[in-house]
């Protein structure tokens, strides 16, 4: 089959120029931003780099806008889509050792109709993955046991068995099967960004800030999520200098990823399905400025920390919510990951189609979580903001599945799978972390008075006691 030609591709401005009238920011703030270069830069037929120059463009861009009302001082920010494209792959070492990203029986698997892509990356998930299929749990069990497993199975009934018993595995589909699944068109119906008041507040001034100053210098964010799009949310907002604290659990496992997103956040521990966490969690609502949480939908407000019980807790609030594929549908309660959702919403067919392979093709990077980590930041400021200006409490809602159907309507990309993946030795950095000698990829986004970057170093989880700076 030949694959589809490929639509007109929209440049990195006109998409960010559309998010930033999206949230009803001004415009004349558009011509103090630089963007450098243009897709391709990974090897794909969508545009990876347009979206990642355009979301980190957009959450620093906001970034500088704060900072100018709180101190009258209009930086200038520069965007290189080399830089924002190869931050987005999330690469690091600790101690000279690349950590492996996936586990062994995470991926594609061909069925008897299809494929299915798994996600066995934590333990609970892969020993969950081998039930279903009665084979023994452990890590002992071999990837050619699962293979064997699943090459009779069809790819839509094991998708909705795993479903069924809370695991993570979706079916490979065609973009059109996607367009016209059930949830596919929720997603289609719902803006990128979905902006809720949530009750009235009196808007909450600025505290003073200082020209040398960090524009989030004093911005108190909660970061209450664990993989890769939440945290790189909190991650790029303590870069401009906000107070991130994350929240783990101490009864929950975390991927080695953590080591690298959590630069420039303290990090506590706290229980909250314990009343004494859940009394430490109120207390620092009540002086937060921003929640952001990527618990499946109704879990938070299960423990009284909804939405609107957040709101009640700390009046003027800006709530930030994340899912996999959005907050209505059928699949609205559906956990996934990034892979996943490429996966079930048509990336992977349409690269191997334009590839002509002959198994499905994933993205070059996980680009859903980063865009829309980047996106989590940039509505977070934007919301605060309005909050400023208008009052009230606010939500936004995203997700990985609207950030794909963004990332499709920006176009393809001409001959994007002939491109060659840059070095990323030039943009990395070298640090100290409470697991060694990290090297990272520095922050893409270039301000012309204050610095991005993280004063705070990458610790473990529960370093930090559960409390503000200076409290």
């Amino acid at each position: 089959m030949e694959p589809p030609a490929l639509s007109a591709l929209t440049s990195a401005r006109q998409a960010l120029e559309c998010l930033w009238a999206d949230a009803a920011l001004p415009r004349s703030a558009l011509a103090r931003l630089s963007l450098i270069g243009a897709d391709p830069v990974l090897p794909s037929t969508f545009a990876v780099g347009t979206v990642a120059q355009a979301a980190l463009a957009a959450a620093a861009l906001a970034a500088s806008q704060i900072g100018r009302v709180r101190n009258g001082l209009a930086q200038d920010v520069a965007v290189d889509i080399t830089a924002a494209t190869l931050e987005c792959l999330n690469w690091f070492s600790i101690d000279g050792r690349t950590p492996e990203a996936w586990d062994k029986l995470s991926g594609l698997y061909r069925c008897a109709d299809g494929w299915v892509r798994v996600h066995t990356n934590f333990a609970h998930h892969r020993d969950g993955v081998l039930r279903l299929l009665g084979l023994p749990e452990g890590a002992q069990t071999p990837r050619s046991a699962v293979e064997a497993a699943l090459a009779p199975r069809s790819a839509l009934a094991f998708e909705q068995a795993a479903a069924d018993a809370q695991l993570v595995v979706a079916a490979v589909r065609s973009v059109a099967d996607w367009d016209a699944h059930p949830q596919g068109q929720a997603v289609a119906g719902l803006p990128l960004l979905v902006w809720q008041k949530l009750g009235d507040a009196p808007p909450l001034p600025w505290a003073p800030l200082a020209t040398e100053q960090r524009p989030l210098s004093g911005l108190r964010v909660l970061d209450l999520t664990r993989i890769l799009a939440g945290p790189i949310c909190g991650r790029t907002l303590a870069a401009y200098g906000a107070d991130v604290l994350l929240v783990n659990s101490p009864a929950l496992p975390n991927i080695e990823s953590i080591i690298e997103t959590s630069r420039g956040k303290l990090s506590c521990h706290l229980e909250l399905r314990e009343p004494a966490g859940q009394a430490a969690l109120r207390a620092l609502l009540a002086e937060a400025d921003v929640f952001v949480q990527g618990y499946r939908p109704g879990g938070l407000a299960a423990l009284g920390f909804g939405p609107e019980q957040v709101a009640q807790i700390r009046p003027g609030i800006v709530c930030i919510s994340l899912s996999a594929y959005g907050h209505v549908g059928p699949w609205s309660g559906r956990r996934a990951f990034d892979s996943l959702v490429q996966s079930a919403s048509g990336f992977n067919e349409a690269e191997r189609m334009a590839a002509g392979a002959d198994a499905p093709k994933a993205l070059p990077t996980q680009i859903l979580d980063c865009a829309t980590g980047l996106l989590m930041a940039f509505a977070a400021q934007a919301a605060r903001l309005r909050q400023a200006r208008e009052g009230g409490s606010w939500l936004v809602r995203l997700s990985l599945a609207q950030t794909g159907h963004w990332l499709r309507s920006l176009g393809r990309v001409a001959n994007g799978l002939a491109a060659i993946k840059p070095s990323i030795k030039p943009y990395l950095e070298t640090t100290e972390s409470g697991w060694g000698k990290l090297v990272a990829a520095r922050h893409a986004a270039r301000f012309s008075h204050t610095p991005a970057g993280w004063d705070r170093p990458s610790v473990r989880p529960g370093t930090h006691p559960p409390a503000w700076p200076g409290r």
